[in-house]
């Protein structure tokens, strides 16, 4: 689960990391009550969405000298009047796609001089299962870009949970950006900050970019982006809070709804699949076979009648969907649970586009046996290679 840049920096905040004053506009008649309540003489206004580049991004039907969705304001009036112009519109970044993503928050926050821009993040390291700090002197820029050009600027490292923070990582941090002085204890101090909300707030990333050396030699997180395990906002109910539920995708949220997997592609062929690994294996035939998936769908191994119903309801309610391949490779999932929902999914929602149904496993011949006796036009497949043909091939025409 994301949550906005201003909710990020309300629990730095709160865990004592130096963040500048800033408050969340919602309604365009309290901008200018709100800008004036930080002090000047910069105001930085801020669009708020879930996506990264804001500042390089652009508005749809953007009026001529409009920079991006962050702007720096040299009165109180003027940050107002941006944080209006925001409120609305749909900002396009490369994180967003085309389409976009409405905003409807702005974060208008005091400016901040400037000496250099670091880059610092915290995530969840998958190859050793710990924590991870990764950092940069060359914050403001996109980590991967900085990766591909010069690695040697990058340092990573993971923490040892038996030991946790110690005061060494910290200083180890301090010395790979350069910080001298009582720059390395208020590092210190800092990551150990970060560390500690991390692991209380069962973060998957925290990201400071730009972490920033002020004029006057401080540190201050300048930008924050923090995502959390949704596995674990059953104990987190302060976070869960913070979720924006419009900034996410609709299909997406409907499934989480029924607990099922699912994530909205750009491809044509909609699929439906029991299994992380056998949904991947699914999305990657289509490709080879020369069509792109629609979405990734894993109904899990104990899914119901009512899932799988809502599931295929989901799919079909994706306008880009020109096919759907059914794969089921029944374990615990048993074939004909499936092949009811299916049925009973069709029947309620009609079939507009062509149907793959490929089923293996257990009660596979139920499952059989109750798709043929639907009276569905249902295309049957004998393996994954023949079912990523034919749907492919019925979706090219």
């Amino acid at each position: 689960m994301n949550i906005h840049e201003y909710q990020a920096k309300a629990l730095l905040r709160s865990y004592g990391a130096p963040v500048s004053k800033g408050h969340v506009v919602t309604k365009a008649e309290e901008a200018k009550a709100i800008a004036a309540d930080i002090d000047g003489p910069i105001w930085v206004v801020k669009a708020q969405i879930h996506a990264g580049g804001r500042g390089k991004g652009h508005f749809i039907e953007e009026e001529a000298g409009e920079k991006g969705g962050v702007r720096l304001t040299k009165s109180v009036g003027e940050a107002a009047e941006e944080a209006k112009k925001m409120l609305g519109r749909t900002l396009v970044t490369h994180q967003t796609g085309p389409a976009g993503k409405q905003v409807g928050r702005v974060y208008i926050e005091e400016g901040a001089g400037i000496d250099r821009e670091l880059y610092l993040a915290l995530l969840v390291d998958r190859q050793t299962s710990r924590v991870a700090f990764v950092c940069s002197t060359e914050g403001g820029m996109d980590i991967e870009e900085v990766a591909a050009k010069t690695p040697d600027r990058i340092l990573s490292f993971s923490v040892d949970p038996v030991t946790g923070y110690q005061g060494y990582h910290g200083r180890r941090i301090a010395f790979a950006l350069g910080l001298t002085g009582n720059q390395i204890k208020q590092c210190v101090r800092l990551m150990g900050q970060l560390y500690k909300l991390f692991t209380e707030k069962d973060c998957e990333l925290l990201e400071i970019n730009p972490l920033i050396v002020t004029d006057q030699g401080d540190l201050r997180c300048l930008d924050a982006k923090m995502s959390f395990d949704s596995n674990a906002l059953y104990r987190q109910e302060d976070i869960l809070a913070l979720r924006d539920e419009t900034e996410e995708d609709p299909k997406e949220l409907q499934a989480s709804k029924y607990d099922l997997n699912y994530i909205a592609l750009d491809g044509e062929i909609g699929c439906m699949v029991n299994g992380a690994g056998l949904a991947m294996a699914t999305m990657d035939i289509i490709k080879l076979y020369g069509a792109e998936p629609a979405n990734f769908l894993d109904v899990g191994g104990g899914a119901t009648k009512e899932k799988v119903t809502e599931a295929f309801k989901i799919i079909t309610s994706d306008p880009n969907v020109k096919g759907i391949l059914v794969n089921i490779f029944g374990g615990i999932m048993r074939c004909d649970v499936i092949a009811e929902g299916v049925v009973a999914a069709v029947k309620e929602v009609g079939l507009k586009v062509p149907l793959v149904v490929r089923l293996e496993g257990t009660n596979v011949e139920k499952g059989k046996a109750i798709i043929n006796g639907s009276g569905l036009d249902v295309i049957a497949a004998d393996d994954l290679s023949d079912a990523a043909q034919k749907i492919v091939k019925a979706v090219k025409g």
